[in-house]
């Protein structure tokens, strides 16, 4: 069955870094468009940032802009999200999801919290 397995989140202070992994399986990662999304506390889902099949077309939401970075290894099955500069509004569950934005599967999110 189709699983996506993030990992990575934890605590950073404000201006600090983290890289953010989701681990696919049960289907043909290679030919899926993924995303990235987040859930802040009391907030709805927020898409970050999308990447296609073949990495070639990323797009990020205006929020992340310039400060995030989502690529993609086709071969191990796993996309990242590498986030820089971190603001405490970052502060949320990011999950990664397959698709674009009508996404139909997702995984159980890995938890940032960005603090002094």
């Amino acid at each position: 069955q189709v699983q996506l397995v993030e990992s990575g989140g934890g605590l950073a202070q404000p201006g600090g870094s983290l890289r953010l992994s989701c681990a696919a399986s049960g289907f043909t990662f290679g030919v899926y468009a993924m995303s990235w999304a987040r859930e802040a506390p009391g907030k709805g889902i927020e898409w970050v940032s999308g990447i296609d099949s073949e990495g070639s077309d990323i797009f990020y939401a205006n929020s992340v802009k310039g400060r995030f970075t989502i690529s993609r290894d086709n071969a191990k099955n796993m996309v990242y999200l590498q986030l820089n500069s971190l603001k405490p509004e970052d502060t949320a569950r990011y999950f990664c999801a397959r698709g674009w934005n009508m996404w139909d599967y997702w995984g159980q999110g890995t938890r940032v919290t960005v603090s002094s």
